[in-house]
């Protein structure tokens, strides 16, 4: 065991104190891991739109102080009791959703989304006691998504923690604990392209890239790429997108538009903006008799899906998907091991990074809408 197992950690974390404001990296105190907890020291992280949406406290109820933080890579530095498959030294990844092993989910080959586990945006605390690990002089510091990155040690649920090949850089497969796994995960899992076939990607940010690298890696002979800002599409070349269509450059509907390109329909697509108006666009653009859509993007709470029946009756199928159906715990090893024999590539979706003390600076990147994945260096 470390030296420090089983003791209060003094650390530095990025605090939010409050909604939007800029965060501050001071000295917090960190609890040890409880039962089936483990302490991670984070080496690296990045910043993920969903850190930014809950830090701008759009559309959920506020929950301040917090430290946010989610995609990350670390090393085991303690365990908690109960905790049999980890030890200190162990490199990892840390999860926003879980595995517990033992629930009709995770028994299931077909789910990847745990009862006791799967992603709680609302609940600042750990589960073992309703209480947060973090805390400054008393005051408790609630926790972000059960990870809590934007710290230099976190306390984390041992089923949200993904052991992974050692020799992987920790700055590169840091992005695989959501965004990247999530959109490459949704074509290579759930729409399932064969070799020669055609598939439109809705929204190239992160996402929409990564499930493009999904369908490159399947051998899809067309790539289409669809995205309201044009300026996109030269990058989303370097993922193997083939053609790109902006709906604002047709005066007709863009699932039109895409039926015409490819004699009926697309055989997959992968929707992954959020939009309504994509996600049925991406539906209606799939040909009939085998095509297969499937949602990424997260909707407004309000929206509601409008089709005809017969597009479904014509055997289109829609699918939707939770990070890329992958069992965090199961699955994401074997992912960090396609980086490693050079299958996947993930260079290319790091463009900025920072050292952790201007971790503010990540933030203004992705507000203006520069670049892909920011990855915030620890030990800066």
């Amino acid at each position: 065991m470390s030296s420090t197992a089983g003791q209060v950690i003094r650390c530095k974390a990025a605090v939010a104190w409050e909604a939007g404001k800029p965060l501050v990296v001071e000295e917090v105190e960190l609890a040890p891991p409880q039962a089936m907890e483990v302490r991670l020291k984070i080496l690296f992280t990045s910043l993920c739109h969903t850190d930014v949406y809950f830090w701008e406290a759009k559309g959920q109820t506020p929950l301040f102080p917090r430290i946010f933080g989610h995609e990350a890579g670390g090393i085991v530095e303690s365990v908690g009791e109960g905790v049999t498959d980890l030890k200190p030294g162990d490199h990892v990844l840390p999860v926003f959703t879980g595995e517990c092993g033992d629930c009709r989910h995770c028994k299931s080959e077909e789910s990847n989304m745990c009862d006791l586990l799967r992603i709680n945006t609302d609940r600042g605390v750990m589960l073992n006691d309703g209480k947060t690990r973090f805390s400054i002089n008393g005051q408790p510091i609630y926790h972000f998504v059960g990870t809590s990155t934007f710290s230099e040690y976190t306390v984390v649920h041992v089923g949200c923690v993904a052991k992974i090949n050692p020799a992987a850089p920790l700055d590169k497969v840091c992005v695989l604990s959501c965004g990247i796994s999530t959109g490459l995960g949704a074509t290579l899992n759930v729409a399932k392209p064969t070799k020669g076939s055609t598939v439109a990607i809705f929204g190239l940010g992160a996402v929409g890239l990564a499930a493009a690298e999904g369908a490159r890696i399947a051998g899809a002979s067309r790539i289409i790429g669809v995205d309201l800002n044009s300026k996109r599409f030269e990058e989303a070349k370097n993922f193997g997108c083939t053609e790109f269509v902006n709906p604002k450059d047709h005066d007709k509907p863009v699932q039109e538009v895409l039926a015409e390109m490819t004699n009926g329909g697309v055989d997959r697509s992968v929707e992954c903006t959020g939009s309504i108006n994509a996600m049925i666009s991406a539906f209606e653009c799939v040909h009939d008799g085998w095509g297969v859509a499937v949602l990424v993007g997260v909707p407004n709470k309000d929206d509601a899906f409008k089709t005809h029946p017969m597009n479904l009756l014509n055997e289109r199928t829609l699918k939707g998907t939770f990070f890329g159906n992958y069992k965090p715990r199961s699955d994401l090893p074997s992912v960090v091991e396609k980086y490693m024999n050079k299958e996947l590539e993930l260079e290319k979706f790091i463009t900025h990074e920072v050292p952790f003390s201007e971790i503010n600076t990540a933030f203004e990147y992705m507000l203006r809408g520069e670049g892909l994945r920011c990855i915030i260096r620890m030990d800066a």
